[in-house]
Formats: structure tokens, sequence, C-alpha cells
């Protein structure tokens, strides 16, 4: 076993597969997952606030840059774990596997550190699409598993710190050098490259994208390393740039992987949850339909040409979802405040928005005092120019500055001061 051990380290060693370089990709990576813990933290409490919560209600795009980070932050983790994993492969082949408890736990927790990440950014990738082939409910998986890998993030660069510190700085880059030459000294004598998969390498593309990575004369030692960080730096670049653009403007031209697309949709907007899956329609779509506001025992009932009757006001904010798509739009209606005031509601008062959908975990909202008595939010009834379409909300929505769009309530039926 041990002879197997030594042999598969060998027949895996390569230029790029040294401490240097782990700490390099470990350095991205921890930036990214750190990222992606703050801004989905924001997130969370936004759309789950603690009650002493207040939040920012400007910059009015707030949200849309956050949650946008958030999941280009996320896609960047695929290609930077990946190349992660295969810096360090070769230590899967140490021997022996365990030197006693202290290294048995330290693999355990790169074990679960690993997986667990894998796990993470899988699913905060297939929620973008809105696919969930799983049986657990997203949200609170994808919230504990965040707090789970920032703890083993920060058991690994504890375990890891002597080794990281040694090589955080290019100064160590000399004993990256001795350890090309004596691999190709190792190998061959000749000028043959040391190859990950030796004779049984993949043919086509994917074999000529290793031989890039792998391949390392031995005049010429930091070929492979260039060569595997353009490989990470392109595929990154790549995974990014070709998905942004469902959150920031200027890379819409392609966005490709993106699940939604900006300007594609009713009235130039995209659509999250249609009015077919919120069972809607009919209610939404009713002559009788009326908005109720209740605050302190009181309830008043607006029709939709009594809310039209009322002062309009016109602001532009985004639509921002936490699948990281956004859509700036122009919406007209009733500033809430404004109801507000004709319902003598106390400055402090926090509202509960309430739509014409039964079920559905925002069919019940909670709207802080903060964005009740900002002038941006509206209850809105027209969106860029035209009456609100149902699959946007008719008869009535919320839009508010710096809000998830699932806290925008569509099909809005009841408002109540809490």
């Amino acid at each position: 076993m041990r002879r197997l051990m030594y042999e598969a380290q060998r027949a895996l060693a390569s230029p790029v597969r040294n401490p240097r370089m782990a700490t390099v990709i470990g350095r991205l990576l921890g930036a990214a997952f750190l990222i992606c813990f703050g801004t989905g933290l924001y997130s969370h409490f936004l759309q789950e606030p603690l009650d002493w919560m207040r939040f920012a209600t400007r910059p009015e795009f707030l949200y849309q840059v956050t949650q946008g980070t958030h999941i280009v932050a996320g896609i960047a983790c695929f290609p930077l774990l990946l190349a992660k994993l295969y810096i360090v492969f070769p230590e899967l082949f140490a021997y022996p596997p365990v030197r006693g408890l202290v290294h048995f736990l330290e693999r355990a927790s790169i074990a679960l550190f690993v997986g667990a990440s894998l796990v993470q950014i899988t699913i905060g990738l297939l929620n973008t699409y809105q696919w969930y082939p799983w049986p657990f409910p997203f949200r609170q998986v994808h919230f504990a598993l965040g707090w789970v890998l920032i703890g083993l993030l920060v058991i690994h660069i504890g375990v890891k710190l002597p080794v990281i510190t040694r090589y955080w700085s290019k100064s160590t880059s000399a004993d990256d050098d001795h350890l090309v030459d004596a691999v190709s000294n190792d190998r061959s004598a000749n000028a043959e490259a040391v190859r990950l998969w030796g004779p049984s390498r993949p043919g086509g593309v994917t074999g000529r994208v290793l031989d890039y990575i792998d391949a390392t004369p031995r005049v010429a030692g930091g070929v492979s390393r260039r060569g595997f960080l353009t490989t990470v730096g392109v595929a990154t670049t790549a995974v990014v740039a070709l998905t942004a653009g469902q959150t920031f403007t200027p890379l819409n031209a392609v966005n490709l992987f993106g699940p939604r697309k900006k300007g594609v949709g009713q009235q130039g907007v995209p659509v999250n949850r249609t009015s077919e899956q919120a069972q809607v329609a009919d209610a939404a779509m009713a002559a009788g339909w009326t908005l109720t506001l209740a605050v302190a025992g009181t309830e008043r009932s607006f029709t939709r040409s009594e809310l039209l009757a009322l002062p309009q006001t016109e602001v532009r904010l985004p639509i921002a979802c936490v699948e990281g798509w956004s859509q700036m739009a122009s919406w007209r209606g009733v500033r809430l405040r404004d109801l507000a005031d004709l319902m003598d509601a106390a400055p402090d008062s926090s509202f509960r928005l309430i739509s014409l959908e039964e079920r559905g975990s925002f069919s019940k909202t909670q709207m802080g005092r903060e964005y009740v008595r900002d002038p941006l939010t509206l209850v809105a009834l027209e969106l860029n120019g035209e009456t609100l379409d149902l699959e946007h909300g008719y008869p009535a929505r919320m839009i508010a500055p710096g809000r998830p769009g699932v806290l925008q309530t569509k099909w809005l039926s009841r408002i109540e001061a809490i």
C-alpha cells in the first residue's frame, strides 16, 4: 500500500501542485467565500429581520449590487474550488493516511469542508434557475451551510496557518523551482513533460488543456504555473462574465448562462413568479377587488379607481431578486407614507403586506418603518407607463428601495400596521 501511495503521488506530480500555488488559489477562494457569506447574511436578514434591525434604503439599488455580487462570487467559486482541489489532489495519497488523532481531525474537517462547499455552491446555482431536485428547504439549508462553511474555513486556516504564512509571498517561489527540478530529474533525463495522467491522459480538447497546464520542460519550469493560472483566470472570467449580465447592465449583451435577461418579459421586465404559479388570476381580475388598510383597529378599503384618484408619484427603482437578476423600471402609484398618514398611522409603525396568494413563503411579508416612510416606497399601479400587468402584480403591488424582489409583494389585498 505504501508503494502504491508513493507511486500515485509521483505520477501526479506537477509544478503547480505545491504549497505556494495552493496559497494563491486559496486566498481567492477564501475571499469569494467571505463575500458570499457577508452578502448572504444581508439578504437573509432583509427577508427575516430581527426585531431591532433597521436597514438602509439608499442607495436604492443597494440590494441589486449586494445580491448580484453574491451570485457572481458564488459562481466564481466553481473554477476556484476545482483549481484548489486540482492542486491538493495528491494529498489524498499521503502515507500513512492518518498519523494520529490530530491529523485525523484535520483530514476529516477538510473532507467536510470540501463536501459542504460543493453542496453549497451547487444548490445555490440551481436556485438561480428555480430548480430544486432535493427534499429539503433551500433557504434554511443554504443559510445553515453558510455558517458551517465559515466555521470550517476558520478551522482550516488555523490548521494551515504555518504553511499559509510561509508561502504567502513570492519570496518562497524558489522552493517551487526546486520542486520542479526534482520532479523533472526524477521522471526523465530529457525534456519530456511530467503529466498528471501518465500514458492514460485523455485526448481531444481536454487532453490539450491538461497538456497546457501540466507539461513542464525542465528548461522552462515556470510555463506550467503560468498556464495553470491562465486557465483558472480564463475559466473564472468566463463563468462570471457570461452570467453577471443579468445583474450588471454593461455585461447584458453576453449574458448567456443567466436564467433571466434584462428587458425580456411583460412590460420589459422579467417575471419570477407567475400568476398561474401563485393561483391568483381570478381574484386579481375580479371587479370587486379592493386594497384594505388596517391601522389601530380601523379599516378602510380602496378600489383601484380610488387609488388612482389619489396623488400619484413616479419613481425609478430596480426589481432585484434573490436569484441574482435585476431590472431597473419606472413605477407609478401612491406613496405608502401618504396612505399611512391618511389612516393616521403612528410614525414608527411597521406594516404587514398580505397578497392575494394564499400559499407561498412570501404571501405575507413585513416592512420596517424605514421603508414605510421612505418617499420612494409605492403601492404601484403602473409599470413603465402602462397599467400594471397581471404577471407583475395587478391590480396593485409594493415597490420599495433596497428590498429583495420576494418582499416587493405582488397582488396586494391587505396592508396592516403592526
